[in-house]
């Protein structure tokens, strides 16, 4: 009679839900992710084939090295997908300011993320970045910035395609800490330097100038 595969501990395990060799593959690297930013490339296999339920001699089969799944984890942590999915969900029909200090604060959170995840890993980790794909996500990130600009076109000095440029200069330049240089801009702080700049402007209509 058959019995059931049991671990190091003779505890029985339960087998692993058949997978594609893609899926497989995915499913691993997800649950890898959260682990490498935690602990970074000291991650173990146990921890990582305990995270995603499998025998520690599944990732081998899938894997040709540890550092081989824990740099395409690092390229998945860096992956803007969640981002992407959260700036679709701006309502265009809310307040410009408001429509912006909910991309600002997704940039923050993204620049943050990165920064932290860089801590962890070390430079050194980093997988060779892939100019095509950075490229591709570059635009796609650009274009959903610049519609949440688009239905106030007539009210900006400079069009959408260059505000969503200058929002995200100053989301990410505003999130470093090096940049910075103390504390770190709030999305509020970030919007209003956008649309209102610094400078305090003087709109009163000319007779209520005191002046002789």
């Amino acid at each position: 009679m058959m019995t059931e595969p049991q671990d190091g501990t003779g505890a029985r395990r339960t087998r692993a839900a058949r997978m594609s060799p893609e899926d497989r593959r995915a499913a691993i690297i997800a649950a890898t992710v959260p682990l490498v930013r935690t602990y970074g490339f000291d991650v173990s296999t146990h921890q990582i084939a305990e995270a995603a339920d499998i025998a520690e001699g599944t990732i081998f089969r899938v894997f040709d090295t540890k550092e081989d799944l824990l740099k395409q984890a690092v390229q998945a942590a860096l992956h803007p997908g969640d981002m992407e999915q959260r700036l679709l969900v701006i309502d265009l029909s809310s307040p410009l300011d408001e429509r912006l200090q909910w991309a600002a604060e997704l940039l923050q959170q993204r620049m943050a993320r990165m920064i932290e995840l860089a801590s962890v890993v070390g430079r050194a980790n980093f997988p060779p970045a892939d100019r095509e794909e950075m490229e591709k996500q570059h635009e796609h990130l650009h274009e959903l910035l610049v519609k949440l600009f688009e239905p106030d076109r007539d009210k900006l000095r400079v069009d959408p395609a260059h505000a969503a440029r200058l929002l995200r200069i100053v989301a990410f330049g505003g999130s470093h800490p090096r940049l910075s240089d103390g504390p770190l801009m709030t999305p509020a702080e970030v919007v209003d330097l956008l649309l209102n700049g610094i400078r305090i402007r003087d709109d009163r209509p000319a007779s209520d100038d005191p002046s002789p």
